[in-house]
């Protein structure tokens, strides 16, 4: 399952191959990768064409790619997803769900997801957190990478629950990106038991 510092690296290699480009045509190829997309396939296309991608973002383990500052192409690896940038030309991945196309006839962005656990949704922004984030995650707390996380709030809501401090750590509520490794790890290191 990708956790925050897997979700890192796949948004700064997005940052690299998709930041400006125009999306030509989507195509999805399995409908499960759009599930949380309830108005579907059709729709979910006619929402990308035309539109410009910003800067790739990012918030826990959570990705976004922001569409002319006012949407938002939000993406959940699940535990198999992967966001591909490859040649047009390239044959189709046997799990391919979903696949992106630019006006610039350059490399595609194809989602592919052997699981199918992941997916991907187009979907407006708001104000969360001191940031613009699409819709669907603004519950979702700050992850410690953030400019606006205030580790002083972290500590003051962690001490106040009670709950066992995994569970907490996995509550992306009070703290995004952390998941069953990085949890385990970081109790292991502070030398605590998870109970």
């Amino acid at each position: 399952m990708p956790e925050l510092p897997e979700v890192e690296v796949v948004r700064r290699g997005l940052e690299r191959w998709v930041r400006g480009r125009v999306v030509a045509r989507a195509e999805v190829l399995h409908p499960r990768a759009i599930r949380r997309h309830v108005p579907g396939a059709e729709e979910f296309a006619a929402q990308l064409k035309g539109r410009t991608i910003g800067s790739a973002e990012r918030r826990g383990k959570y990705l976004w790619l922001p569409l002319d500052g006012t949407d938002a192409l939000l993406a959940h690896l699940g535990m198999s997803g992967q966001l591909l940038v490859v040649e047009p030309d390239t044959a189709q991945e046997k799990h391919l769900r979903v696949r992106i196309s630019f006006t610039d006839g350059g490399p595609d962005l194809r989602f592919v997801d052997q699981r199918t656990f992941g997916h991907v949704l187009v979907t407006p922004l708001a104000e969360a957190g001191g940031r613009q984030v699409p819709e669907p995650i603004t519950h979702i707390a700050a992850d410690p990478f953030e400019e606006h996380f205030d580790e002083g709030l972290f500590a003051r809501r962690l001490r106040a629950r009670r709950t066992e401090i995994k569970r907490a750590l996995l509550d992306q509520s009070l703290i995004s990106g952390v998941g069953n490794i990085y949890a385990d790890e970081a109790l292991w290191r502070a030398r605590l038991h998870g109970a």
